[in-house]
């Protein structure tokens, strides 16, 4: 597949909610840092660059600390994710149930490598390594719902009317 240039719109930063989060949520405590990272990701999908300044205003904890922080952890992301997240486990006993092909199939289906996202930012396709099921391989996670013994068929049921909004 021949690499795209995937353009996005940065989100406009809601000072109220990152305030709600910070102050309210957590008290503004530093220690409390790396839940409020995960709550600005769980608003707008990653963590955008005009977010991280202001918590780091806010907690007073350097940015590059923050940064640290943000590409240490494999779950934050500081490129935006679609509004979907298929994850396919590639690990041993799901790789050897075929979730290698699952992965080959849905990466031509949405036309993006593993670690993109649609240019519609509808949907993130991403591989992990295990997820901890190996006795229901191949598992399949879609927005936080994981799917057992899956197969192409399945996740093509799911992700049809996905794909059609």
């Amino acid at each position: 597949m021949s690499e795209s240039v995937m353009c996005w719109k940065q989100p406009e930063i809601d000072f109220v909610v990152l305030d709600r989060i910070i102050q309210e949520e957590y008290g503004g405590r530093r220690e409390a840092m790396i839940m409020m990272m995960q709550a600005i990701q769980r608003q707008y999908r990653y963590l955008p660059e005009e977010a991280l300044i202001y918590l780091s205003q806010s907690i007073g904890v350097p940015l590059t600390k923050i940064y640290e922080v943000a590409t240490f952890y494999a779950s934050f992301s500081l490129i935006p994710k679609g509004k979907h997240i298929l994850h396919i486990c590639t690990g041993t006993a799901c790789h050897l149930m075929g979730s290698g092909g699952m992965v080959e199939h849905f990466a031509k289906k949405l036309g993006i490598e593993p670690g993109g996202t649609t240019p519609d930012m509808k949907v993130t396709l991403e591989t992990v390594n295990c997820l901890g099921a190996c006795a229901m391989a191949p598992v399949v996670v879609l927005d936080e719902t994981y799917h057992p013994q899956s197969t192409v068929g399945l996740i093509n049921e799911l992700l049809d009317p996905i794909l059609a909004e």
